[in-house]
């Protein structure tokens, strides 16, 4: 297996080659920091490597093969971490310049499951600043691109994790979505993203964020991976506003079994929206033919969120007031500031209030079919700063428009999972969206490796790191 193959090959399979001593983790972080080295300067993908951390850690493992231990399910599989989560002794910045040096003083929950799974982490990805955008061009830092073509954003606010694992940087990353910031990078750039179920993965040592509709998941090459990613982060972690119990069997088991026939919503409408684009609507209809023809039942419905847009921009703006003075803030993030500011309490527990009578009707839809079907996004990728010169209202209204299927499914706190479906004029991939059942991961996961399998997409590689477009 040349270099370029072995960095494109899945987390669990890299992890079955260590175990087997194919190869040592030292080799595969050294491959990794090189491919970094020599192709980030032109994504954007990592605000931080951690070169001699990850290498030291690597070492440590590629030594403790020797003693044949049993090993955890990611052991020597490097890994990449968002910068919007703390990973100790290492600058945690959320996207804001100011905050380049500032030094975390411990990991987050989700970071200590992962090094306890055997991952190696190389660094932090890039953020949209606060995490609060669909692309990721914080001020200060080099824009995030995207591999399948550099004039295009990855999408974000996960947008260096998911330009990271498509251009080969890393083997799995780990995100985190509260308005389909997994989901639509994921999208963006052709790999699977998972959105978990709400109180799936702890927050802690933190409460909630923006009342429980952020989770943190992961972004990789198969279901598979990410399947796996969920059984080493998932659980309960006392005082947790939110919690679920694991299934058994494990979330990966889920992806080798084949799911009975299912009763599958299919929506390209969104109200007040309105219709897909054309070419998002072509691939949501060709998955729900290969859905049909491996026996599921499909019925066509339209999502109404009508009630949705006004209370969730309400709820969102409020995470910009974190103690930033607003002139370090970009322009938008600084006028949701001064929004923020002029919601009084009343306003925004009226606006909570409506998001919860509204994820009941969401769930009350959703109560009719095992699994919904959408495009993950209502239009392809969007140039690099297409949107830059617009007033913040405006960008907000596109930004409305372009997420519409994802942020629902936060407020409503169930699972979603956006797969690759195929690729526009310009050769930049589409997503669709499935979404289950309250809780429901575990048929999500089923039919997701059900599609995967029946529709292979691992073979794609973007032109950037994947030495041609693999189509």
């Amino acid at each position: 297996m040349n270099s370029t193959d072995l960095a494109f090959t899945s987390a669990l399979e890299q992890a079955r080659l260590i175990r087997s001593k194919e190869i040592s983790p030292i080799e595969l972080t050294e491959l990794y920091l090189d491919r970094i080295q020599q192709l980030d300067p032109q994504l954007g993908s990592y605000f931080t490597v951690m070169g001699d951390r990850a290498l030291a850690d690597a070492q440590t493992k590629t030594e403790q093969l020797a003693e044949n231990l049993d090993l955890p399910p990611f052991f020597g599989v490097p890994i990449a971490i968002k910068d919007l989560n703390p990973v100790a002794e290492v600058p945690c910045s959320y996207g804001v310049k100011i905050l380049r040096t500032r030094v975390a003083s411990q990991d987050d929950l989700v970071t200590t499951k992962l090094r306890q799974a055997g991952c190696v982490i190389l660094g932090k990805t890039a953020t949209s600043q606060l995490g609060s955008f669909p692309y990721t061009e914080p001020p200060g830092f080099p824009a995030a691109r995207n591999p399948w073509n550099l004039d295009y954003t990855p999408g974000g606010s996960s947008g260096g994790a998911a330009a990271a694992v498509a251009a080969g940087l890393c083997a799995i990353a780990q995100g985190s979505d509260g308005g389909g910031s997994i989901r639509g990078p994921a999208a963006c750039c052709g790999l699977v993203g998972l959105k978990p179920s709400r109180g799936r993965i702890s927050y802690a040592p933190v409460g909630d964020y923006l009342g429980g509709y952020a989770v943190n998941g992961p972004i990789g090459r198969t279901v598979s991976d990410v399947a796996a990613f969920l059984d080493a982060t998932a659980g309960y972690v006392a005082g947790d506003p939110y919690w679920l119990p694991n299934p058994e069997p494990s979330f990966l088991a889920a992806t080798g079994q084949t799911p009975a026939a299912l009763r599958i919503g299919y929506v390209t409408e969104i109200s007040p929206i309105g219709a897909a684009d054309p070419i998002c609507q072509v691939f949501a209809h060709k998955t729900a033919q290969l859905l049909a023809g491996l026996g599921h039942e499909i019925e066509p419905i339209t999502l109404n969120c009508d009630d949705l847009i006004e209370p969730f921009t309400i709820l969102w703006r409020t995470q910009t007031d974190v103690g930033i003075p607003p002139f370090f803030l970009d322009k938008i993030n600084r006028w949701l500031w001064w929004k923020a500011k002029l919601t009084s309490a009343s306003h925004y527990v009226r606006s909570l209030h409506t998001l919860q009578k509204f994820a009941r009707k969401i769930v009350e839809l959703s109560s009719a079919f095992d699994v919904l079907l959408t495009p993950t996004y209502m239009h392809p990728t969007i140039r690099v700063g297409e949107w830059a010169a617009l007033s913040p209202a405006k960008t907000l209204e596109k930004i409305a428009h372009w997420i519409a299927p994802c942020p629902a499914f936060n407020v409503s706190g169930q699972p979603a999972i956006s797969l690759p479906a195929g690729f526009d004029a310009n050769g930049l991939p589409i997503g669709i969206q499935l979404v289950g059942r309250p809780a429901g991961e575990f048929t999500l996961l089923s039919l997701a490796a059900q599609i995967e399998s029946a529709q292979p997409w691992v073979q794609h590689r973007s032109p950037i790191g994947g030495m041609g477009d693999g189509r």
